[in-house]
């Protein structure tokens, strides 16, 4: 599988508005494989003072879309899953991402996200589809959606 630069898939996520909002950074990227980190702040919390399931999503979300999307094409998520293991409510979060098949179409990926002692606090799961569309057509054209097949 073909695989792009790490500086065409910093560029591609940087358009990620929700990551950017809730203060994810891409830290590492390589063929089928990155990691994001936050830190937490109060933003962060649910309203029992420990981190929302939704932001801790959201940070895997982006280590999977970065290693996924390492392929050159396209990856649009097609299935994901999430176990909450341990609850955090300071510190920071790392999200690290590894490919686990990469198929032409089809991409299968497994997070880890910890918090900075390492210790555990969710398992993520996840598939792609992969478009015919590559990365570099999308941020040519201002970052259009690759609707076509």
């Amino acid at each position: 599988m073909h695989r792009v630069s790490e500086e065409l898939i910093r560029r591609y996520m940087a358009q990620d508005r929700l990551a950017a909002t809730l203060g994810i950074e891409l830290v590492e990227v390589g063929p089928g494989r990155a990691t994001t980190r936050l830190t937490i702040d109060e933003r962060h919390l649910n309203g029992v003072g420990i981190v929302h399931g939704g932001t801790i999503f959201s940070l895997a979300d982006v280590a999977f879309a970065a290693a996924s999307n390492s392929s050159g094409t396209l990856a649009l998520g097609l299935d994901v899953s999430i176990s909450f293991l341990k609850a955090v409510s300071q510190g920071t979060l790392i999200a690290r991402a590894e490919e686990e098949s990469c198929r032409s179409r089809i991409g299968c990926y497994s997070l880890r996200v910890e918090d900075e002692s390492g210790d555990l606090v969710a398992l993520f799961r996840g598939t792609v589809y992969r478009k015919k569309t590559p990365l570099t057509e999308l941020l040519a054209d201002g970052g259009g959606r690759g609707e076509e097949e």
